[in-house]
């Protein structure tokens, strides 16, 4: 068995757990703060057995696609000290950062 941790985009989310939940994946969701544009994630926990992974992958990769963004990024003022100005940044968001872990015991009480 594994046990994949999915961070993914909120705006995601709800589209991954619902098409994982109709191919019979079972779902733990947690929210989650991402560190670089400190934006709302969600992580997924999905425990799969191993014939079903690469499936489970599959889905998250067909539902989870890249995409640019423009966030805004502080740029400090010429000659003046601590005084920043927010400038557009294209920046790429979306997809997943994915992690397979085996799983060494599992138990449903």
């Amino acid at each position: 068995m594994k046990l994949i941790i999915a961070i993914v985009q909120d705006e995601d989310a709800s589209r991954l757990i619902n098409q994982l939940m109709s191919e019979d994946y079972r779902v733990t969701k947690l929210a989650t703060t991402g560190g670089f544009l400190r934006s709302g994630n969600t992580t997924l926990l999905v425990g799969v057995e191993d014939e079903k992974l690469e499936n489970a992958m599959g889905v998250i990769e067909k539902v989870c696609k890249s995409r640019k963004q423009i966030a805004t990024a502080p740029s400090p003022i010429s000659g003046t000290t601590g005084v920043y100005v927010p400038y557009p940044v294209e920046v790429t968001v979306g997809g997943a950062t994915i992690f397979v872990l085996d799983v060494e015991q599992f138990k449903k009480i």
